[in-house]
């Protein structure tokens, strides 16, 4: 049985692992990125659902663009790695964009269910989407064109 206990802990370490390198640190970007799509998702299936609209086609379409922006943050996290000076600011970036974008997502089906928007919370999220964040590079850095 310990052995048992030892492969999965070496399989979780392994993933882990995997998973950090793919997609940067398990930090509060990340985190709050995985619970902005998965509350935008189950706000658009309840709001498909009192609609009468529920598709199992839309939904798995929805489920594609939550995978790809998961791609996008990898990508960003890729760019930081090729340029040692933006100190994951690109992935940051990516991640702030996504935040907004499901979390103004998220007030747009609460507010198709009839429930009243929160304007501070809007507002923010606007401010979050509206900000372009530029990536840190040190202006010291030598780098090829």
């Amino acid at each position: 049985m310990d052995n048992m206990v030892d492969v999965l802990r070496i399989a979780a370490a392994g993933i882990g692992g995997i998973v950090t390198y793919i997609w940067g640190p398990w930090d509060a970007l990340i985190i709050a990125l995985v619970a902005m799509v998965v509350i935008d998702y189950i706000t658009g299936v309840i709001k498909a659902a009192v609609q009468g609209k529920l598709s199992s086609l839309v939904g798995f379409k929805g489920l594609l663009k939550k995978v790809a922006i998961f791609l996008l943050v990898a990508v960003g996290v890729m760019v930081d790695r090729v340029i040692p000076a933006t100190n994951e600011a690109v992935r940051s970036a990516v991640i702030f964009f996504y935040i907004a974008n499901e979390g103004l997502s998220i007030l747009e089906n609460a507010g198709e269910l009839g429930l009243p928007l929160p304007a501070a919370l809007k507002k923010s999220l606007e401010k979050m989407q509206d900000k372009e964040e530029k990536p840190d590079i040190d202006s010291d850095t030598d780098i090829e064109q």
